[in-house]
């Protein structure tokens, strides 16, 4: 099983560069940051995890202008979004940030989408809620299109472009990693991603009898299995089994954000935790 680590890249915690740094020196598989575009002041939408949204949320560097600077300063773990909100994008133009994060980091993206939560962040992008899953669905074809043709097109109901060029290609191609715990992501997951990121405090049923559905569903799709990273997963040695007995290929251990003081150690303990299960 591998390991990653994810925090949200606020402005005033510890630096995306140096957190990342440490997490390569500290063995971790991969590096994961989250994106939020903004926070509309009004609170229509409730925080999923309930209480008041919290100040990180508010305060995120974009994603790929972060991941782009800790490609420069590292050389083996991989670099990725958990998640990219891909409804709130347009899929050209991020089509060529992940293609140039990959050829820069010389093959090392992984591109993590969601559907996102929050209504009005969504409608500020002119994102109608209740078509986000259609439209990512539609996003991720697209900027798979383009990856993989010299000339690509794509006419759907949501994204519709006539052939364009575009390049960098990446250096292979990025898995794709949808998020997500409801009752259709699977299906989802099956249909357009390469792999699946369930969060691990919204699990509902249990992991492994998901993990077992996927499978079935991925075969009677003619794919074969289909890795599953848990985001969030409790730094504890007897979660950490469950989960690897479970079938996970790869835990993502989630940090709150801090000053360096605090966060970087927490990076070493949770390598030291992560080592007896690699």
């Amino acid at each position: 099983m591998d390991f990653g680590i994810t925090m949200f890249p606020t402005d005033y915690a510890v630096s995306p560069i140096d957190l990342c740094r440490a997490a390569e020196d500290a063995g971790f598989e991969s590096f994961l940051l989250p994106e939020h575009s903004h926070i509309p002041v009004s609170r229509e939408t409730p925080f999923p995890a309930g209480g008041e949204i919290p100040r990180e949320y508010k305060h995120t560097h974009d994603p790929f202008v972060a991941l782009g600077a800790c490609a420069a300063i590292t050389s083996t773990i991989k670099l990725g979004t958990g998640l990219c909100l891909l409804v709130q994008r347009d899929p050209i133009l991020t089509a060529k940030a992940v293609a140039s994060l990959d050829h820069l980091s010389k093959g090392r993206a992984l591109f993590g989408v969601g559907a996102g939560w929050n209504v009005e962040e969504m409608r500020n992008h002119g994102t109608d809620y209740h078509t986000r899953w259609s439209l990512l669905r539609e996003r991720v074809l697209a900027v798979k299109a383009i990856w993989s043709h010299e000339e690509a097109a794509f006419h759907g109901r949501h994204v519709d472009f006539d052939a364009i060029w575009q390049w960098p290609k990446p250096v292979g191609r990025p898995s794709i990693i949808l998020g997500g715990n409801g009752p259709g992501i699977l299906a989802r997951v099956v249909d357009y991603a390469d792999e699946w990121m369930p969060i691990s405090s919204r699990a509902g049923q249990p992991l492994e009898e998901r993990i077992e559905e996927l499978t079935r569903l991925a075969a009677e799709a003619g794919r074969g299995p289909i890795p599953v990273s848990v985001y969030g997963a409790r730094p504890r040695p007897d979660a950490l089994e469950q989960l690897q007995k479970a079938g996970v290929s790869r835990a993502v251990f989630w940090l709150q954000p801090g000053p360096p003081e605090e966060v970087l150690p927490r990076v070493i303990e949770l390598g030291q935790l992560a080592r007896q299960f690699a």
